[in-house]
């Protein structure tokens, strides 16, 4: 239903909505169809708080569509073009979506784009066709590339008051960061703040890969929240702390059996 690779959060939230749409007329399949996308998809936010939000919906084939509206009209790029300063230096990582988007809108940054195995490439691609200056950096001088920035920005897949996932390499960055003292924003866009139960169940899934797997060959990582400064979202940016991590969907625990493929 929901495909495995190739597509940024908030376009694999607004496939699977129309996927979950479909299903109006044998609903009762719908909570196993969400339990299976996040199976296949346990470090991507959006779909956790879309198929959290459907299963305990009233009304989910109504909700599903609302869902899809909301991360479509998400304004989480627009408060971070916002409050970036004129011509600031940013350091990126990976290929983020939402902060993207941020930078696009903002247009006269010079991002520094922090590459671990070959992520940012789509990105740097990305931010050329809009006419923002990107530059690939390897992420082994992430030292360096943070001390001549005004921000470092992590986009988080998901989040809780606690802890983020986010791209792998982003611990490193963050460190740097603090040691040098440049702030540090975490950009969580519409669906990536989430109970603390999804959370322990994404640590969960990240320790049993990192078991089979060297840890640093995975994709994503765990951050305590402390390492940032800032969260960036769609109401704004406000300091790092517990009342900026609300979470924007109920705890699902059904989402949680496995199911029986």
């Amino acid at each position: 239903m929901a495909r495995a690779q190739g597509a940024d959060p908030t376009s694999l939230v607004e496939e699977t909505a129309h996927a979950l749409g479909s299903l109006h007329f044998d609903p009762s399949s719908l909570v196993v169809a969400c339990r299976r996308i996040v199976e296949r998809h346990p470090f991507t936010g959006a779909l956790w708080w879309l198929c959290a939000n459907v299963v305990t919906s009233a009304e989910p084939f109504e909700a599903v569509w609302e869902l899809a509206e909301a991360i479509r009209s998400d304004r989480t790029g627009a408060e971070l073009a916002a409050v970036i300063a004129d011509e600031a230096v940013v350091v990126t990582i990976g290929n983020p979506d939402v902060v993207g988007d941020g930078l696009i809108r903002r247009g006269d940054v010079r991002v520094l784009a922090l590459d671990a195995g070959f992520t940012a490439t789509s990105f740097i691609r990305r931010m050329e066709r809009y006419d923002v200056a990107a530059e690939p950096v390897d992420a082994g001088v992430a030292g360096a590339a943070v001390r001549a920035a005004d921000v470092v920005l992590i986009e988080a897949l998901a989040i809780d008051s606690a802890r983020a996932v986010v791209p792998m390499g982003s611990s490193t960055t963050a460190a740097a960061a603090s040691a040098f003292g440049t702030e540090v924003w975490v950009v969580a866009g519409v669906g990536r703040r989430l109970p603390s139960g999804y959370l322990d169940s994404m640590v969960a899934k990240l320790d049993a890969l990192g078991a089979e797997t060297d840890p640093w060959d995975l994709e994503v990582e765990v951050l305590p929240t402390s390492m940032f400064t800032h969260v960036v979202g769609p109401h704004g940016k406000v300091p790092m702390g517990p009342p900026a991590i609300v979470p924007e969907c109920p705890m699902a625990h059904e989402l949680l059996r496995p199911s029986h493929i």
